[in-house]
């Protein structure tokens, strides 16, 4: 099994920009498996086995979920697989193998980095021309400014273009006393945070003050202004649908803990 688990998760280009720079493609195994199941574990968590065998991640750590209704939505990917197994059909695996192999051994490094977001993060950052974009990021980011000033009671400054601006102490303060210390839900939070480069959004996800549609269709906001425009480009329409693939992942996780 460790072969197989450490083939089927590593070193795989599962992003199609990243497939396609290493002009690759990702060597798919078989499926070997015929039942999965849901087993309970002495520590309160819920491992998911492969005809009674406990599927391992890439660091040899048993894939266990915190609760039941996680476990159980992890062991239907892994029931999803048809003839081969895919990872890039799997991103509530491959987002667990990550939260389980760094992200609970480094929770304070992973909180920093998600902090560090709300120094300069998107929301925060206007266009000043078109007015059509102007409105439509207003009413994408504003109601995400609003929840962080009425809940957390941290007012962020907004600006203009990218020239950077300060952001209160006070604020990031705030809005950093509420990133999750649990791994699971502040590896969701991070993925989150990386994929929109929100913390704001994330934070407002976690908190369901937004839902995972509104926050990625809040995340894309000038692409998606620009490509009514210009159009998609087919290699960057498969790459979005990968990283919201991730994103419904994590946004999975954070409604089921």
């Amino acid at each position: 099994m460790r072969d197989i688990f450490e083939d089927i998760f590593t070193n795989q280009p599962l992003d199609p920009m990243e497939a396609a720079r290493r002009n690759a493609r990702p060597s798919l195994r078989k499926r070997f498996y015929a039942a999965v199941t849901v087993a309970p574990q002495d520590d309160g968590s819920f491992a998911i086995e492969l005809d009674g065998k406990p599927v391992r991640t890439p660091a040899r750590n048993v894939l266990a979920a915190p609760t039941r209704a996680l476990a159980d939505a992890l062991a239907d990917e892994w029931r999803a697989q048809d003839d081969v197994i895919d990872p890039a059909r799997m991103p509530l695996t491959r987002l667990a193998n990550t939260i389980i192999d760094a992200v609970a051994a480094a929770r304070e490094e992973v909180a920093a980095e998600v902090a560090k977001y709300l120094g300069s993060d998107l929301v925060c950052y206007r266009a000043d021309q078109p007015a059509g974009l102007v409105a439509r990021q207003s009413a994408q980011w504003d109601p995400v400014l609003d929840w962080a000033r009425e809940e957390l009671g941290a007012r962020f400054v907004l600006t203009t273009g990218i020239t950077h601006v300060a952001q209160p102490q006070e604020a990031i303060a705030a809005a950093s006393g509420v990133i999750p210390q649990d791994a699971w839900r502040l590896g969701a939070l991070s993925v989150v945070t990386t994929l929109t480069g929100s913390a704001l959004l994330a934070l407002a996800l976690a908190a369901g003050a937004i839902s995972q549609e509104d926050a990625w269709k809040a995340a894309h906001v000038d692409e998606d202004w620009n490509a009514e425009f210009w159009g998609y480009d087919e290699l960057a329409v498969k790459r979005r649908a990968f990283r919201e693939a991730e994103m419904k992942a994590a946004a999975q996780i954070l409604a089921l803990r």
